[in-house]
């Protein structure tokens, strides 16, 4: 969890200014989809969580 805070605020955070809390509230939401279904990780193997969730459930 820490780690994707950092990543969050380093990746795309950093310098942002909003308007409004809805802007702020869109730009984490939107950051967290980026990060489950399109950011590779290298701790898991350079698939995204989600592609490593389905693996893991389909290996059960």
């Amino acid at each position: 969890m820490e780690r994707f805070f950092r990543s969050l605020k380093t990746e795309r955070l950093n310098n942002l200014v909003f308007v409004n809390h809805l802007s702020a509230v869109d730009a984490v939401e939107k950051y967290i989809r980026f990060y489950n279904y399109k950011r590779l990780h290298s701790t898991l193997g350079y698939l995204t969580p989600n592609q490593k969730k389905i693996e893991l459930n389909n290996a059960a």
